[in-house]
């Protein structure tokens, strides 16, 4: 596709339109498919109609087929799309961490082959990164290894929270390629999924979801070219860093955009239900529900998009990451929650995408880091100069400049 020239108003505005008459009303039956929904005949209807409007792979560079957003409107049109766990599916956006870590780190032959297809939509991409048998936030732990031989690395270990491995074309798997027990060097390895000793030992059932969004793998003695080395070899924990900084933003503008929608919710049925004399709206406790979900969205929601600027600059951010990503999810989970407890019963069936949200949202304490590790990550740097490294000791007047430049955009 052309790369977009579209105002980000009119971008919202059509996403807001395509989410709300067309995916949510076919997720009953979108959240019915078993793990082969890739292959549904409803799933590439919408993927078409939303290729046909232009609203395909937004945020993907134009030179490798996609959009060409700037990160930060990107970011922010993520809220939007995030409305429906399907939107990143149905907008062709779930591929963008991977398409970003082939076309910057990955040889011509590795881009050439898989780049394509990935943006396209044709097929899936999976990280083998986390191990069933050490602490996932501790890469430095990880028992997976691959040998050079010749021309050649075998690879051999275990991986889980592969995602959605079961129907990927390729893993990009991350594991030791020397160094020593003090000091071990990783890499990461593109390992295509009818490779030889490649299986999917089990798609794991979590939180009550069989969707086949994740999986564990079993690596034994796969052999692959070196050339399918992303990137340097010993680099590996570099390039996932640089893959899982953006992956944070996302899915926080997705949890937002979620929230939103379980706000909206919350809302209605306030408005619209009578119990005990009056309507809920009218009620304290039912008050406080949303005056505190809405103060927490939108401080989360400023701190999400104040670390997205600070990406967008080529800064690390890490800092501003690490707080938006444990802001977002605690906020995402609290308003979900209040939304549940104000339409009571029905709040916990499957009527509502409410169960379905609240699910999300406790995964969202532990994805992409849990809680604990942010927080330590957000301490050490303070501590080490928090006269310097605060937020906001830093270019304050970008950030001004930032907020009034979007205010525009801001619901």
């Amino acid at each position: 596709m052309s790369a977009v020239t579209l105002p980000e108003a009119e971008l919202r505005s059509r996403l807001r339109a395509f989410v709300d008459d067309h995916l949510i009303p076919a997720e009953p039956e979108l959240n019915r498919l078993d793990a082969s929904w890739h292959r549904s005949p409803l799933l590439h209807d919408l993927q078409a109609k939303a290729k046909a409007e232009g609203l395909w792979a937004l945020g993907h560079p134009a030179e490798i087929g996609g959009g060409g957003l700037d990160f930060l409107p990107y970011a922010r049109l993520n809220e939007t799309i995030g409305r429906s766990d399907w939107g990143q599916r149905v907008f062709g956006t779930a591929t963008l961490q991977d398409a970003l870590m082939l076309q910057r780190f990955a040889n011509p032959e590795l881009r050439d082959r898989w780049l394509p297809p990935l943006v396209a939509g044709e097929i899936h991409p999976s990280v083998g990164l986390t191990e069933p048998d050490v602490a996932g936030s501790d890469p430095r732990l990880m028992q997976t290894s691959a040998v050079r031989d010749g021309d050649d690395w075998i690879i051999s270990g275990r991986k889980w929270f592969t995602t959605h491995a079961n129907r990927a074309a390729f893993t990009t798997v991350f594991c030791r390629t020397g160094g020593t027990a003090d000091t071990p060097e990783f890499s990461a390895i593109l390992v295509p999924t009818d490779t030889p000793g490649y299986t999917v030992v089990r798609v794991l059932e979590t939180m009550g979801k069989t969707s086949g969004g994740h999986s564990e793998i079993l690596l034994d003695g796969v052999r692959v070219p070196h050339e399918n080395v992303v990137g340097e070899t010993g680099h590996g924990l570099r390039i996932a860093q640089a893959r899982l900084g953006p992956g944070r933003i996302f899915h926080c503008m997705r949890w937002l955009g979620q929230a939103e929608r379980a706000f909206e919710l919350m809302c209605e049925r306030a408005q619209t239900r009578f119990a005990h004399g009056s309507l809920l709206a009218d009620k304290g406790e039912v008050q406080r529900h949303i005056a505190e979900s809405a103060i927490e969205l939108q401080s989360a929601r400023l701190l999400v998009l104040d670390a997205a600027r600070v990406l967008d600059t080529g800064a690390k951010a890490r800092v501003e990451i690490s707080m938006a990503k444990v802001a977002a999810a605690h906020m995402f989970h609290n308003v979900v929650d209040r939304a549940i407890q104000v339409f009571g019963a029905a709040g916990v069936t499957s009527d509502l995408p409410l169960d379905r949200m609240y699910r999300e949202a406790r995964f969202g304490r532990i994805l992409d880091g849990a809680d604990e590790v942010h927080r330590m990550v957000i301490s050490r740097h303070l501590l080490r100069d928090y006269d310097g490294q605060a937020p906001w000791m830093q270019s304050l007047d970008a950030r001004t400049g930032h907020l009034d430049e979007t205010k525009e955009n801001l619901p």
